[in-house]
């Protein structure tokens, strides 16, 4: 562009990008809002993992970067609990440039001990806590029983996001009462128009 007078970018249609939904841990249900928008969007999909009750790191990273290298359009991610740590393990070996941005919910800190009670024995620990390089919205609960509120704000700052509060909303999902999640759409549509 040689002027900067009729230089703008357009934000991001949802119908423009490759949404890829990474779950949390365990079988996610059919009216789980991850599920719905998966459902809703055309361009979305969930990525899948052999494995949802006896994770591992790498491969969920794998299945994450070959998602995001199979997609034809720009990849915005979505990630919910272990889905949002599962994305920083990957963040630093996605293909450049191919992620405009993710879109991460309710974390889960795999850094305690008994995150998962009788499952001690995985590997996401500990959470990566670099910068991610594309933009992130995070949306964090202040009564999640799987992670403190302060360290979700940690979690923020360190991976460089920017901050909804979603009050006293549980994990943010279908057991919270977040099963259908209209608010996350609701920010989620305006995340997509800051790209």
């Amino acid at each position: 562009c040689h002027s900067a007078r009729f230089c703008h970018l357009d934000p991001m249609k949802i119908s423009q990008a490759s949404i890829l939904i990474s779950p949390g841990y365990g079988a996610v249900q059919d009216d789980h809002w991850c599920q719905r928008w998966a459902r809703q969007m055309s361009t979305a999909q969930t990525i899948q993992h052999d494995d949802m009750t006896n994770p591992r790191r790498e491969d969920w990273v794998t299945d994450i970067v070959k998602a995001v290298e199979a997609a034809e359009r720009p990849v915005v991610l979505v990630g919910h609990s272990l889905g949002c740590i599962a994305i920083a393990h990957a963040a630093p070996v996605l293909p450049k440039g191919k992620v405009a941005g993710a879109f991460l919910v309710a974390p889960s800190d795999w850094d305690r001990k008994d995150i998962v009670p009788g499952f001690d024995d995985h590997d996401f620990a500990p959470i990566p806590r670099e910068r991610l390089p594309f933009p992130v919205q995070l949306v964090a609960s202040r009564n999640d029983p799987y992670c403190d509120f302060a360290k979700s704000l940690d979690l923020t700052a360190d991976w460089g996001a920017k901050l909804i509060d979603a009050g006293d909303a549980g994990h943010i999902n279908v057991e919270s009462g977040q099963g259908p999640w209209p608010e996350g759409l609701t920010a989620f549509a305006l995340f997509m128009k800051t790209l």
